[in-house]
C-alpha cells in the first residue's frame, strides 16, 4: 500500500476499495421481508377472530406466536440468514426483540445455564425493556395528570 499522505487521498482510497452497497436492492429486500412477516402476522389475527377470540386475545396469540417463530428460527440459525438478506425488514419490532434475547443466550450456552444463559439473555434486550418501561411509566403519570 502506498503511503497516504492526506485526509482527502485517504478517503478516495478507502471509496475505491469499499464495495458500494446496493441500496435500492436493500431497501426492497426489507419493505417484502417486513410486509411478509407483518402479513404472517395479520393472518394469524384473522385466524383467531374468524375462531371467535376477541381482539385483545387475538393480538396476545399473534405476539407469542411471532416470538415464538423467531426464537426457534434464531435456534435454528435461519434468522440470522433472513437477517443478512432483508436488513432491518426483518427486524420488524417483535421478531427482532425476539432473536436479541434468543442469539446472546445461545452465544454463552458455554458458560452454564445460570450465569452463561441467564445472565448474557438480556445483555442487548435489557436496555430496551428498562428505558421502554421507564417511557410508559412516565407518559402514564404524565396522561394520568392532564387527561
Amino acid at each position: 500500500m502506498k503511503d497516504i499522505e492526506t485526509k482527502q487521498e485517504y478517503l478516495d482510497y478507502v471509496d475505491k476499495k469499499s464495495p458500494n452497497s446496493p441500496i435500492l436492492k436493500n431497501c426492497f429486500n426489507a419493505f417484502w421481508v417486513g410486509g411478509l412477516i407483518c402479513t404472517i402476522g395479520q393472518f394469524i389475527f384473522e385466524f383467531c377472530k374468524y375462531k371467535g377470540l376477541d381482539e385483545t386475545t387475538c393480538s396476545t396469540i399473534v405476539s407469542i406466536t411471532l416470538i415464538g417463530i423467531a426464537a426457534i428460527l434464531t435456534g435454528l440459525n435461519i434468522f440470522n440468514k433472513i437477517g443478512k438478506f432483508a436488513g432491518a425488514g426483518s427486524l420488524v419490532p417483535i421478531t427482532g426483540f425476539a432473536n436479541s434475547i434468543v442469539s446472546p443466550a445461545i452465544e454463552y450456552k458455554s458458560e452454564g445455564y445460570v450465569m452463561g444463559v441467564g445472565g448474557k439473555m438480556f445483555t442487548v434486550a435489557g436496555p430496551v425493556l428498562v428505558f421502554g418501561i421507564s417511557a410508559s411509566v412516565l407518559v402514564g403519570i404524565i396522561a394520568t395528570f392532564f387527561v
